[in-house]
């Protein structure tokens, strides 16, 4: 536990020496506070004021509103929560299935390898959007569909990611160490190859974000992400392209906050690759730490 708080400091320590890495980092912590405290802020992304639709920017409206009235600054604020908490769910999943078979794959080989493989290879053949239109067509047009289309999407990239790192440590003296004393396989897969396989793992996390939310966008512009009235940066791009020319802001707005959080997820994941590449830092199984 120690090691793993330690290696943790020294990363965080290395990232927030980046400039670029640390102002991608202060903005997505400024976003998830504003989404996460959105309500606390007396916005209302649904109230409606019909007098004063396609209002450019002003007081009362700082962002200007939308085609039915509503506040664009309260659904930008708000979509971001809806992108964040799609983008979230949809890594979590893909990493909770795609790790798993990339341990079980590398550490097994044979057919079980051969067979997890070649579904991995099936799901990569297909192009993400395309996929993940196939499921919203099974599933329907809701946001845990969306964040299930988005999820599966991403799991052949953690599966070959785990698969490689099993690969390079599954004869390292280590791990033929903890095998020896009569560990289970099940043991040394999630308990010794996986925390020292933490790193790529978690760049792909953050990487991925960028796209899960990219491809949620283009869910909701294409029309079959998340419906309305929930606010979402796709959706509001769909409808502001409609009124360039009368609400500039309505379209170009959302397009700059979907912008800037996918710029910060993938600067922050590249300096994550920089920061973490050629780390060889054992992590023993827990119960093995020195006090």
């Amino acid at each position: 536990m120690i090691g793993s708080i330690q290696a943790a400091t020294h990363v965080a320590t290395r990232v927030a020496a980046r400039p670029a890495a640390l102002a991608a980092l202060a903005f997505l912590a400024a976003l998830t506070l504003l989404a996460t405290f959105a309500g606390a802020l007396g916005l209302d992304p649904l109230e409606q004021d019909i007098v004063r639709m396609l209002e450019g920017p002003s007081r009362d409206y700082p962002f200007g509103t939308d085609e039915l009235g509503r506040d664009i600054l309260a659904r930008v604020i708000f979509g971001a929560r809806t992108s964040l908490v799609t983008a979230a769910g949809a890594v979590l999943l893909a990493a909770s299935i795609g790790v798993p078979i990339g341990l079980v794959g590398g550490f097994f080989g044979g057919w079980r390898d051969a067979v997890l493989m070649r579904i991995v290879d099936l799901l990569l053949a297909l192009p993400g959007i395309m996929l993940a239109l196939a499921l919203i067509a099974v599933l329907g047009r809701s946001q845990a569909a969306a964040l299930v289309a988005v999820g599966i999407t991403g799991v052949p990239t953690f599966a070959r990611v785990a698969r490689a790192q099993v690969l390079s440590l599954r004869r390292r003296d280590f791990v033929t160490a903890v095998e020896a004393f009569g560990a289970t396989s099940s043991y040394s897969m999630f308990r010794t190859i996986l925390p020292n396989s933490w790193s790529p793992i978690l760049t792909q996390m953050v990487v991925l974000s960028s796209v899960a939310i990219l491809l949620e966008a283009a869910l909701s512009f294409l029309g079959v992400g998340i419906p309305p009235p929930t606010p979402s940066w796709g959706e509001m791009l769909r409808t502001g392209k409609e009124y360039l020319h009368d609400a500039p802001t309505f379209a170009v707005l959302p397009g700059l906050a979907l912008t800037l959080t996918i710029l910060a997820f993938d600067t922050l994941g590249r300096a994550l690759s920089t920061v973490l590449e050629g780390r060889d830092t054992i992590v023993p199984a827990r119960g093995a730490d020195q006090p």
